[in-house]
């Protein structure tokens, strides 16, 4: 399981490593069979509604001390595309491409849904007339 923070305390439980650490996001990866990690969960258990046990995010992250990431939509869109634009000249894509790969929807379908989502929050961030 991994789990992408803000901030992170300084000394992380044995179950939990960061991964991955930018300007502004860590990649924190919890081994969750971890038996110190079980028991975590199961004194975090809660009835989130009636009939579904489990456990909040923030009551989790809370007692790790992280900070959860929450990014704005906007910018997850423009990772999202950049990360497509790369995968789309990848040389392991463009093998795989030119042996035969025909998905059902391919690189740009994946880039024109993005610029539709893009375009509803442009379009609903507009000053209503």
């Amino acid at each position: 399981m991994k789990l992408y923070a803000k901030t992170i305390p300084h000394t992380l439980p044995d179950w939990a490593t960061t991964v991955t650490k930018s300007a502004d996001l860590f990649e924190v990866e919890i081994n969750d069979e971890h038996p110190n990690f079980q028991s975590l969960i199961e004194e975090l258990e809660t009835e989130i509604e009636p009939g579904t046990i489990g456990v909040k995010a923030k009551d989790l992250c809370s007692r790790l001390g992280i900070e959860m990431s929450n990014p704005h939509l906007h910018h997850l869109i423009e990772q999202a595309q950049t990360l497509i634009s790369l995968i789309a000249t990848h040389s392991d894509y463009k093998q795989l491409l030119n042996e035969g790969y025909q998905p059902d929807l391919n690189i740009a379908d994946a880039q024109t849904a993005l610029t539709y989502l893009q375009w509803e929050l442009d379009r609903n961030r507009e000053p209503s007339v």
